[in-house]
């Protein structure tokens, strides 16, 4: 199978990337989703979720343990980027490639941490429907006058997952079919390794998840592009 259509298949998505990412906030704003499915995964009667947060193993797989492989990839395209270029020829990586990929890893978090901070949503465990103190408001809605949390909420988009499907960058290292594919196929497993165990454990909804996977695939592409690592190619990302 041929690298150069699907390498230009990715490197001409960051349109129908931006387009997906509004289709996906309308259909959540529209529909019950996001509701249907937090339902399956809390016990209203026991009053808990799937998952426990405080379970310790559960937490060291999914959320500690992602952290410190996620630092260690940094770490070791950092030791890429700015070691002798006999690394970077052996590894058969290139150095802007290598720029996009940390600056991917540094910038879908703060992305998402920066939205957190503005969209003023709370997470599943924290509205009423599920045990909490707040009520139910889309990522657009208004809170009723009479019913206003007195704290913000910090919880669209995904944060956690974030530095998981920002693996993604890693795709673009080589320009192998296999690397590509293998570097997507880690990207995207990662993200929702680490975003379904919160879904599981009610800190986030479907919508939120979704959002952080389709900002990560917009900042890459858009990384490339403003690096203009593959020449031509990214320039017309």
């Amino acid at each position: 199978m041929s690298l150069r259509p699907v390498r230009d298949l990715l490197d001409r998505s960051l349109r129908p990337a931006l387009l997906a990412l509004a289709a996906s906030v309308a259909l959540f704003e529209f529909t019950p989703l996001d509701l249907l499915l937090q339902d399956r995964f809390y016990d209203s009667a026991q009053r808990q979720w799937i998952v426990d947060a405080r379970e310790p193993i559960g937490r060291l797989v999914f959320y500690n343990g992602p952290k410190i492989a996620l630092f260690a990839v940094a770490t070791a395209l950092l030791l890429f980027a700015f070691g002798p270029a006999r690394w970077r020829e052996r590894a058969r990586f290139g150095r802007r490639e290598l720029f996009t990929a940390i600056l991917t890893l540094a910038t879908v978090p703060a992305l998402a941490g920066l939205g957190k901070s503005a969209t003023n949503t709370f997470c599943p465990s924290e509205i009423r429907r599920y045990g909490g103190d707040v009520p139910y408001v889309k990522l657009l809605g208004r809170y009723p006058t009479d019913d206003r949390p007195t704290r913000r909420g910090h919880g669209f988009p995904a944060g956690h997952a974030s530095g998981g499907f920002a693996l993604v960058a890693l795709a673009w290292l080589r320009r192998s079919l296999r690397w590509r594919l293998g570097g997507l196929t880690l990207g995207l497993g990662v993200g929702w390794w680490m975003g379904g165990y919160q879904m599981l454990k009610g800190a986030h909804y479907l919508s939120h998840t979704i959002t952080t996977m389709l900002l990560a695939w917009i900042v890459v592409l858009s990384w490339r592009r403003a690096l203009r690592c593959e020449g031509a190619v990214c320039a017309s990302v």
